[in-house]
């Protein structure tokens, strides 16, 4: 992959060649160039090697370093960066990329597992601030906009196409949000978009959601990182871990009980995106969004955390589903949590079922549809 360091140095060499056709002189080389040059290919984004990942058995994981995307003051030295883990080399025409939500990283191998049986080789990235991604003395999923996240999400897409005629793209969550735009900005990219409980509208009354923005945007310019008083909330997160009520096992220091500390820059960048759909999107490749049946707002643990969204309002997601793209499809699954895929055995099953027959009508086309047919009978 061509680094940003080699397309910054063509571009010396343009403004030496426009300078010197203006002087009528050629100007040679000096040593302050060769010290820029120097400069601008340290500074510049690049990938590792594969290694075994030190997560996940089996999986493999590769770390984009960005060296352009220092630190904050209050982060201390360094930069960012994300990482893209994969199943195993490329094997298939078709990839998938995953993209978790708030408070998230990939660790769901039953995921994966899936898109290997329906044909897809499997990626999934840690955004930066995030799960591998996350180093000592970082804000956990702090961003100031959603299109922080497009340099990474355009290097793995880079590094999966040149092994993959197609590339569709599955997200979560917060995830959805930041792939909704992402999408939109890259048209003509990807075969589709699958998103699991997209956070595509803000929740809470009326009020609460008119009054956000105005506050937000205040605190964002005075104090952009600060800690709000939001209040602990640790019911989502003892639905899940098996040390709780759930089934699942993860890193509790990736994906926390309770949910990372919320700040008005991060905020701030929500409600920007939360608005941006409102105007519509368009995106031009088909969209499957899945969503539970029903949301509930419990104070203690009970039955209703296992069997609705108590994350999202997901009345008023399915209200702006439309607004995503030209060709939209809505599952609503009863019993299913925010994360649909973290749902209890026949809640995931249900959804992945839908996923596979949108991916076959949708994605495949008729000749694939006549195939299984075929094979069906």
């Amino acid at each position: 992959m061509e680094t940003r360091a080699s397309g910054l140095a063509a571009m010396i060499a343009k403004w030496r060649s426009v300078l010197s056709r203006q002087t009528g002189d050629e100007l040679e080389p000096t040593d302050d160039d060769a010290e820029l040059e120097e400069a601008l290919a340290e500074s510049a984004a690049s990938w590792g090697d594969w290694a075994p990942d030190w997560l996940l058995d089996g999986f493999e994981v590769r770390t984009y370093a960005m060296p352009d995307k220092p630190h904050l003051s209050e982060e201390g030295p360094g930069h960012l960066v994300a990482n893209l883990v994969r199943a195993h080399p490329p094997q298939r025409r078709r990839a998938v990329l995953a993209i978790h939500g708030w408070n998230e990283y990939f660790f769901q191998r039953h995921l994966a597992e899936f898109w290997e049986d329906l044909g897809y080789d499997f990626y999934a990235v840690d955004l930066h601030r995030y799960g591998r991604s996350l180093q000592d003395g970082e804000l956990p999923g702090y961003m100031e906009a959603v299109e922080d996240y497009y340099d990474e999400l355009d290097a793995c897409v880079e590094l999966i196409k040149a092994d993959h005629a197609q590339v569709l793209v599955y997200a979560h969550s917060t995830g959805g949000l930041t792939a909704s735009l992402y999408v939109a900005d890259r048209p003509h990219t990807f075969v589709g978009l699958i998103l699991n409980s997209p956070w595509i509208d803000m929740q809470g009354s009326a009020l609460f959601r008119a009054l956000t923005p105005l506050v937000i945007r205040g605190l964002a310019v005075a104090s952009p990182t600060m800690v709000l008083p939001t209040g602990e909330n640790d019911l989502h997160g003892r639905t899940l871990h098996q040390a709780y009520h759930g089934e699942w096992n993860y890193d509790l220091r990736l994906k926390r009980i309770e949910s990372q500390p919320l700040r008005p820059g991060w905020t701030r960048a929500v409600v920007v995106a939360h608005d941006r759909i409102g105007t519509g999107l368009k995106i031009d490749c088909p969209i499957l969004v899945g969503l539970s049946g029903r949301s509930s707002d419990p104070k203690e643990w009970c039955e209703d955390a296992w069997t609705s969204d108590i994350v999202l309002d997901v009345e008023r997601v399915a209200t702006r589903v439309h607004l995503l793209g030209w060709h939209t499809s809505l599952v609503r699954i009863d019993g299913a949590i925010h994360d649909l895929l973290l749902s209890r055995a026949p809640v995931r099953a249900r959804f992945f079922e839908e996923i596979r027959r949108w991916e076959l009508s949708y994605v495949r086309g008729k000749a694939a549809q006549a195939r299984v047919l075929a094979e069906l009978d």
